[in-house]
């Protein structure tokens, strides 16, 4: 990192990086050729879990299209974001700033569009730009030619969409329908003598989780398999993991699942629950759902949807793709694709997301850049949604504005690791008291722990993430990870002062770890 603290380094200079891309090559020059300059293509998903992709090693599904992204370019394995719920990502990918600085803190905030943004910066230097899908930013658009966005979270059937200020209302499904708005884009409004910024934005598979007709029974035969801590007590954990509300058994809602839960099963049913969760329990016996019983059909119900809406992306990300290769667009066309956090998926016994712990901390990202990325590469370096419009300003052969505070990735996306490259990541969560309760929390996470500050409530968490890569059990009270406690404090009262974090924000980490977690309350 940058040893002034209050520089945003920028590992390389845009000329190097023209340099480093153009030597992968050969004649053919990326970044910066006036007459070349690259197109982008932005896909951005709602929820959309790492672990629901099968590039990322998914055990539950498989995503052949996101995939073929994966397999053309490179797939990075620690990408993270800065404050893990919908409305705040959006707007850190929009100004590579933190929600402090963007003004954008929680979900029904107002964008301040007047701000600098990336899609103005690509408008005035000659891109065509187009915004299709999900928004969620209250105010509209600015810095797009064209822009169709959906109404807040918008409606997964028959959605209406403000088409350039006017309100349209379509038939269909809206996973379909974006990508046919897309589709239109790149066949009959692109101005085929500009280079394109298209930012095509699911809202799927957000909550609700409502799959398209096609997939109504998609998984019908098979038992999704769950997640080894569905049933996590919580034990080990602060107050802040008690006293959530997004619990698969207890929150999920009747509109959620698509029916209520059966509360007497018929003897074939009990037959088919005892051979695929067990053996016979009082729960079973006594032919109702309670208990465990009830909670393995909670998440099948839940996870069978949220998995057949992942079917629907991807399977209109290949939609997108093919007419890439068709047209010809695919060789000087940059695609991106990311979610705007990760999520639970049953993991803690969860679902949504707003924690800072790994998965929905965690974001999938895929770049494919014919010509400029190795197919099939990956990097295992610290990137975040800090980094996206910097990436995308030097694709486009533009400087980075000082104040922007994360990195280009384009030095690695030439394969390089720059000397400086960050080696920890800072995250912040505001929105409490609010929807699923999660108190407010800031945190640091290095490549083998993660403290996390629960300011309000004066807990501390730290996780040994070699050890404990599925967070249950904080080690912030244990002696032997004192000192490791005390640096982790440091770093984020040093990243805390290196993006600006107003101290009305947090509490200051001061003193050692007292070697208590706060009681928390009886479930």
């Amino acid at each position: 990192m940058c040893p002034h603290r209050n520089c945003f380094p920028h590992s390389v200079t845009l000329a190097v990086a023209v340099a480093v891309l153009c030597g992968l090559d050969g004649p053919r020059c990326a970044a910066g050729d006036g007459e070349r300059r690259p197109n982008i293509l932005f896909i951005f998903s709602d929820d959309h879990a790492a672990h629901a992709m099968s590039c990322y090693g998914s055990r539950i599904n498989r995503t052949p299209n996101l995939d073929r992204i994966a397999t053309g370019g490179m797939l990075f394995r620690n990408c993270f974001c800065t404050n893990s719920v919908c409305g705040p990502s959006r707007a850190v990918v929009l100004t590579g700033k933190h929600s402090h600085l963007n003004g954008f803190f929680r979900n029904g905030d107002r964008f301040n569009g007047s701000q600098p943004t990336f899609p103005k910066m690509l408008q005035k230097a000659g891109y065509q730009t187009a915004m299709i899908g999900k928004w969620h930013l209250q105010s509209n658009p600015t810095g797009f030619d064209v822009w169709k966005i959906l109404i807040g979270l918008g409606t997964y059937y028959n959605p209406v969409l403000i088409e350039n200020g006017k309100h349209v209302q379509h038939h269909g499904y809206a996973t379909d329908l974006l990508a046919d708005l897309t589709l239109d884009f790149l066949k009959k409004d692109r101005d085929p003598n500009k280079p394109f910024l298209l930012m095509y934005h699911q809202k799927a598979p957000h909550r609700e989780f409502d799959p398209s007709l096609k997939h109504l029974n998609l998984y019908d035969d098979v038992t999704i398999p769950e997640p080894e801590n569905l049933f996590d007590d919580y034990k080990g954990r602060g107050t802040a993991a008690h006293v959530q509300q997004m619990e698969v058994v207890r929150d999920l809602t009747p509109r959620d699942l698509k029916l209520v839960p059966p509360k007497e099963l018929t003897p074939e049913q009990l037959k088919k629950w005892n051979a695929a969760y067990g053996p016979k329990n009082d729960a079973f016996r006594a032919a109702h759902l309670t208990g465990a019983a009830l909670a393995h059909w909670k998440y099948q119900r839940f996870i069978k949807d949220y998995l057949r809406c992942v079917a629907s992306v991807d399977e209109n990300v290949g939609r997108v793709l093919d007419y890439l290769d068709e047209s010809g667009l695919a060789k000087n066309t940059v695609v991106i694709y990311s979610s705007d956090q990760g999520f639970f998926l049953g993991d803690h016994g969860w679902f949504d997301k707003r924690f800072m712990y790994e998965e929905s901390y965690r974001m999938p990202l895929l770049i494919r850049w014919p010509g400029v990325v190795q197919a099939g590469s990956s990097s295992n370096l610290f990137v975040s949604n800090l980094d996206f419009a910097e990436t995308f300003l030097e694709i486009a052969g533009l400087p980075v504005p000082h104040d922007m505070q994360g990195q280009s990735l384009l030095p690695l996306l030439a394969g390089r690791k720059p000397a400086d490259w960050r080696t920890s990541l800072y995250y912040h969560y505001y929105e409490y008291p609010a929807v699923h309760m999660v108190h407010k929390h800031d945190g640091v996470r290095t490549e083998r722990y993660k403290l996390i500050h629960f300011y309000e409530l004066g807990e501390w968490e730290m996780y040994d993430l070699q050890k404990d890569p599925h967070e249950m059990r904080s080690v912030f009270a244990e002696p032997e990870y004192v000192s490791v406690a005390r640096g982790l404090q440091t770093e984020l009262t040093r990243l805390r002062k290196l993006y600006l974090v107003p101290t009305d924000r947090v509490s200051e980490p001061t003193g050692r770890p007292d070697g208590k977690i706060q009681s928390a309350p009886a479930r």
